[in-house]
């Protein structure tokens, strides 16, 4: 035992010393601030965002521009509307002098209604064009019913959306706010799950075939058996997994928490990112279930890939190898991926208690449904099952997998393999 917990040290050690280690976290937490603080980044960027747009109103009609700029500054904070005497041509060299924005060109059509053309200096995409149409609209309904006679407020009225709430008679079942936002937390969860099973697990497969090809492994067997070899480098890297994710996930926490962007004092509106993960609202059982099915589906499929690294003389080899492995995580991720609309369909509760799909699919299931304990705990021991299952195979493979040398691209290897293991 005391070697098993020195090889997982010396993987460990040895791995977050990398450059490869160091480069793809220090990558991550920059991510993870860009995201974080996007607002704050854009404005300090785009500073000149921040003012409000100017547009010259040149008014053909004569009475539209009152009503129209009414309705814009109640809406919107971010454009003033000007209006000008100056004649089509001489707004538009305004305009492409810098002096507005744009130009708005209004005109009376037959019925009486407003009709608008908006100019640019380049082309017109930005957001704050689409504010200026809608307003349009809302102006134009706003004559339309005075000259039909129909008081505004009544016809205000009519457009309010219909009184409809939802509820469900299941005891403790969620409100659409909380699975909403359960969804969005599962989302990102197995997002994190699917990639460090696989990057870790892919991880463990190419170390060992870098072993065999540098002839390393002739020397570590000698001194310590492939078993101990096999699950010492497991275990080491699942460490180094989770202190990578405990780094990212404490940046992230405090950059929303504490950022300027986020922070009690600022006026500025929340990101994209930090509306779309709320950290208050993460339930720590939530938490605890992620870590408990990252760790016990990384242990399944790198137990896996570690008995076909084993298998493997190059590294080129490992990625051929493990590829059929690879493509089961992506089926289990398509999986849950397809159940986040519609957590309680039937193929979502069976793909949860098949083990290879069920770190992400009952992860699923318990993060977005108030499922029943045993369920749970019955994915869970499925799981651990499975993973003594192949943790079993898999050693026998591995002690007789070290020793081959030669043509790996054939599973025949698996037979070699136990036959050197019984030798």
């Amino acid at each position: 035992m005391n070697k098993l917990w020195i090889v997982m040290l010396h993987t460990y050690k040895t791995r977050i010393r990398s450059k490869a280690f160091i480069l793809t976290t220090v990558a991550s937490l920059l991510l993870i601030l860009g995201l974080t603080n996007m607002q704050t980044i854009v404005n300090t960027f785009n500073g000149d965002d921040e003012d409000k747009k100017q547009v010259a109103v040149l008014d053909e009609s004569g009475s539209f521009y009152e009503l129209l700029k009414q309705q814009v500054d109640t809406t919107s904070d971010d454009i003033e509307l000007t209006k000008t005497n100056q004649s089509e041509k001489e707004a538009e060299e305004s305009v492409l002098d810098g002096d507005y924005n744009a130009l708005l060109y209004l005109e009376k059509n037959e019925e009486g209604l407003p009709e608008g053309v908006l100019k640019t200096a380049s082309v017109p995409e930005a957001g704050w064009i689409s504010n200026i149409e809608t307003n349009l609209q809302q102006t134009k309904v706003m004559i339309a019913t005075q000259q039909l006679g129909v008081d505004p407020a009544e016809l205000t009225s009519l457009y309010e959306p219909v009184s409809f709430e939802k509820a469900s008679l299941e005891e403790g079942a969620k409100t659409e706010e909380e699975l909403n936002q359960a969804r969005s937390i599962v989302y990102v969860l197995l997002f994190v799950i699917y990639f460090a099973v696989i990057f870790y697990g892919s991880m463990i497969a190419t170390e060992v075939a870098t072993e065999k090809s540098s002839r390393v492994m002739e020397i570590l067997i000698s001194s310590v058996s492939p078993v101990k070899q096999m699950f010492g480098k497991i275990f080491g890297i699942a460490l180094l997994g989770m202190t990578q994710f405990f780094l990212i996930f404490l940046v992230g926490f405090l950059s929303i928490k504490y950022g300027p962007s986020n922070g009690e004092e600022s006026t500025q509106s929340p990101t994209d990112f930090t509306s779309f993960i709320q950290i208050d609202q993460l339930p720590i059982s939530t938490v605890v279930y992620a870590i408990i099915f990252f760790l016990l589906g990384f242990l399944l499929y790198a137990t896996l890939l570690a008995m076909l690294g084993s298998l493997v003389n190059k590294v080129e080899e490992a990625n051929q190898v493990i590829t059929p492995v690879i493509l089961i995580i992506v089926v289990a991720f398509m999986g849950a991926m397809s159940g986040l609309g519609n957590p309680e369909a039937g193929f979502v509760t069976i793909m949860s208690y098949i083990p290879f799909f069920t770190p992400m699919i009952m992860f699923l299931r318990v993060g977005m449904l108030n499922i029943p304990a045993w369920e749970v705990m019955l994915g869970i021991l499925i799981l651990i099952v499975t993973i003594g299952v192949f943790a079993v195979i898999a050693a026998k493979v591995y002690r007789g997998g070290v020793l081959m040398y030669g043509n790996a691209t054939s599973f025949k290897n698996f037979k070699k393999a136990i036959q050197l293991t019984k030798k």
